[in-house]
């Protein structure tokens, strides 16, 4: 199996920084796309960025600018450094991945457990 473990969530003040991790454990012989997700109460998860393996990057609309996915392949594990943070961007962040186990089987979607992101004053 896979795991994904999220860790530097927090509280934060309006305009601040975050750094979000997210190493991939387990079975792995293959990592596609890695990504960041949210969720705030009472509204659907949405995409905040992803990365592929080579180094290809996609952006929300809301957060182009100000955060920056990367990936460090060697290691499983991908980052989102969040800056000039938002109330708005309160919620809770999940990692996203796409992992092949071995050579013979499809890439399967996995989900971290989530990491609380809190923007206040």
């Amino acid at each position: 199996q896979v795991q994904l473990v999220e860790s530097g969530g927090g509280l934060v003040q309006p305009g601040g920084s975050l750094r979000l991790s997210c190493a991939a454990s387990g079975r792995i012989f293959s990592m596609n796309v890695m990504g960041w997700y949210r969720q705030a109460p009472g509204k659907p998860r949405e995409l905040v960025a992803t990365a592929t393996s080579g180094g290809h990057s996609n952006y929300a609309d809301s957060v182009k600018g100000r955060f920056t996915i990367s990936r460090d392949n060697a290691k499983n594990t991908v980052y989102l450094q969040m800056n000039s943070l938002k109330p708005e961007d309160t919620a809770v962040y999940y990692c996203n991945a796409d992992v092949q186990m071995d050579r013979r089987t499809p890439f399967l979607n996995y989900w971290g457990q989530g990491t609380q992101v809190t923007v206040s004053s």
